[in-house]
């Protein structure tokens, strides 16, 4: 495979990965211009944004857009997170430079027709809507809340539906003018691409953009905190997370194979202890999501009313036995998952390109896989453990609980459990 990068003289960076024996590519533009770049005025702009890119441009109308990809038998889409949004394409070799048109098209050319914005604003009100109706879904929003209150960092991406019933086109005009330059842009691509063209028609596309100074956010700062939703649903929701790594710190790869062991699949210590031998839930997970300067080790249950609180004082258990008991088989289990993981998701030219870009802006360059590699089987069962100390006795922890959670343990209770 052939692993390319490119900086226009504007500051826009290319990387592309050629894969042999592939008919299709995605390509795609990952713009550093998510949730955490939003004033409190803005929280769910950068979402309305991405809606409205797709709703057209002075060359395509919203329907144009569809089919000049479908068309063709490719697939448009977007998405937005707390720290990117993205645009990208799913299309045939000989389709590239159509895909890559369209997506310049949309993110340089929107209309932002008021009319539009008044249907979408519709659309994002539902999807808010939906949301909030989907326990295992805003249960999320509102740990990250608890975790990290009046930032940034803890807004919901959606944003709140006061904020977006009062958008206007001058409110995204001044948003893409202020984080859609071209240093905040990264163009990835992978499968049947060719650099060299890429790169041409990047220049062609993205070379007269003018340069801006990138935003600079405000750290994140992980304090803490419980809510406590109450209503008569059918389970309980459980949310409880903990301060751990970003994607910068030394031990992200530490971190990540804990989450695995401690509730990452079948074999690990939640499933078998609270979900196998004791019956308490359906649902039982672990995982560890990561940012460019904080991270949160998330553990989540759906559960009966009757058996939450058993639940909740197991799940601190578990933490601290994998303190003193960790072994070297579920170490090593977890670390083959996550390079499994790993190597399985670069089969797909579209995880590739993914990847490719968030490396690029963590990092302005792409670590060679076998680093990466090298750095997960560097992570001893003594790191495990250490780290497993640290989340059990010493990390701040947020908790978030929904449905009917009224005999539920307090965050304080479940705090005096940890040093118990």
């Amino acid at each position: 495979m052939s692993l390319n990068q490119h900086r226009l003289s504007n500051g826009f960076r290319i990387v592309t990965e050629h894969m042999p024996g592939l008919a299709s590519a995605s390509i795609g533009i990952w713009v550093t211009a998510g949730g955490r770049h939003e004033t409190p005025q803005q929280n769910g702009i950068a979402h309305f944004l991405e809606h409205m890119a797709f709703k057209g441009t002075s060359k395509r109308s919203s329907l144009q857009i569809a089919e000049a990809i479908e068309d063709v038998g490719g697939y448009i889409n977007a998405y937005t997170s707390r720290e990117v949004t993205a645009y990208y394409v799913r299309v045939l070799e000989n389709d590239v430079a159509l895909g890559l048109d369209v997506i310049a098209d949309i993110l340089r050319d929107p209309i932002l027709d008021p009319s539009e914005i008044e249907v979408e604003r519709g659309v994002i009100l539902q999807e808010i809507g939906q949301a909030l109706d989907t326990p295992d879904d805003v249960i999320f929003d509102w740990l990250q809340e608890e975790a990290y209150p009046d930032q940034p960092m803890g807004r919901t991406i959606l944003g709140l539906s006061e904020r977006v019933s009062n958008f206007n086109r001058e409110d995204l005009r001044s948003f893409i003018g202020d984080h859609y330059g071209p240093e905040q842009m990264i163009l990835s691509a992978a499968g049947a691409v060719n650099h060299d063209e890429i790169v041409k028609l990047a220049e062609t596309l993205f070379g007269d953009m003018t340069p801006k100074p990138m935003f600079q956010v405000d750290a994140a700062r992980f304090q803490g905190g419980e809510t406590r939703h109450i209503k008569p649903l059918e389970q309980a929701h459980f949310a409880l997370g903990f301060e751990s790594p970003g994607y910068r710190a030394d031990d992200i790869y530490v971190a990540q194979i804990y989450a695995s062991a401690l509730g990452g699949g079948m074999s690990s210590r939640l499933f078998q202890e609270i979900r196998e031998n004791r019956g308490l839930c359906y649902t039982i997970f672990a995982s560890a999501g990561a940012y460019a300067d904080t991270g949160m080790t998330t553990i989540y249950a759906g559960t009966s009313a009757e058996q939450l609180p058993e639940l909740a004082t197991i799940t601190v258990d578990e933490m601290k036995r994998a303190a003193s008991d960790m072994s070297p088989a579920e170490v090593a289990r977890a670390r083959a998952q996550m390079k499994a993981g790993l190597l399985m998701g670069l089969e797909s030219p579209s995880n590739r390109a993914e990847r490719l870009a968030r490396l690029i802006q963590i990092w302005d360059r792409i670590p060679p896989l076998e680093e990466t590699v090298a750095q997960i089987d560097a992570v001893t069962t003594g790191d495990v453990r250490d780290f497993a100390e640290t989340m059990a006795l010493a990390a701040p922890a947020a908790l978030a609980l929904y449905g009917p959670v009224e005999a539920a343990p307090t965050l304080a209770a479940l705090q005096e459990r940890r040093a118990a």
